[in-house]
């Protein structure tokens, strides 16, 4: 099942798209689909799955779709909608996202839930325009606890072929050590086109190895 769904993203197509704080128009949608592999000690190789759409139901409303998979192990599914909160201009921007679903371990699943407020701003550099944002949630996980995470993306979207992202992630559960993975990609898109590849390595503190991930978007 994990095959069948993993090739199942790698058909998707893409284009980039500004993450966190802004709102789909609309009528139009986004896609994300990855994939990250890391090589066991053994040779073999653990990969992670996942597939991210978001279409712009009205103006001020935006409804998507969250799926993670890592090899039938474990994973989630999670329903989303997101609404303005607050438009500073040139200064940046919230949005409030409300989410709903499910994470599985092997053959059990339990409910999941999930509340994120969302800061997003563009800028300019010598280099082209870019983009920030920063992303604080609870993550309700009902079968282990709640999840407190902070996350941060930044990257540039100029004409160039190649242009750099960041990809900052964190995770805190009472009790637990504070997880942390990070990914510095480079998006590859020719000029003029709506295909854009992200490729990138991954980092945690979960493993002593870096993996590649490979991303692919797409905006209808």
């Amino acid at each position: 099942m994990g095959r069948v769904v993993l090739l199942l993203f790698l058909l998707l197509a893409a284009a980039p798209a500004r993450p966190g704080a802004w709102l789909q128009e609309k009528d139009s949608a986004f896609t994300a689909a990855s994939v990250a592999a890391f090589r066991n000690q053994d040779g073999s190789f653990d990969y992670k799955s996942s597939f991210y759409a978001e279409f712009g139901y009205r103006p001020n409303l935006t409804i998507g779709l969250d799926l993670e998979e890592r090899q039938d192990l474990n994973g989630h599914a999670l329903m989303f909608a997101r609404i303005p909160v607050a438009d500073f201009g040139q200064w940046g921007r919230f949005s409030a996202e409300f989410g709903a679903g499910a994470h599985h371990k092997q053959a059990r699943a339990w409910a999941l839930y999930k509340v994120t407020l969302s800061y997003g701003k563009g800028f300019q550099t010598g280099r082209g325009n870019g983009w920030l944002a920063i992303d604080a949630a609870l993550e309700n996980r009902t079968h282990d606890g709640v999840y407190r995470k902070l996350d941060f993306t930044a990257g540039l979207s100029s004409d160039r072929l190649l242009n750099p992202l960041i990809q900052v992630e964190t995770a805190y559960r009472s009790g637990e050590p504070l997880y942390w993975k990070a990914r510095p990609s480079v998006m590859i898109r020719a000029k003029d086109s709506a295909i854009t590849w992200v490729l990138g390595l991954e980092r945690n503190d979960a493993r002593d190895d870096t993996g590649i991930k490979l991303a692919i978007w797409n905006r209808f």
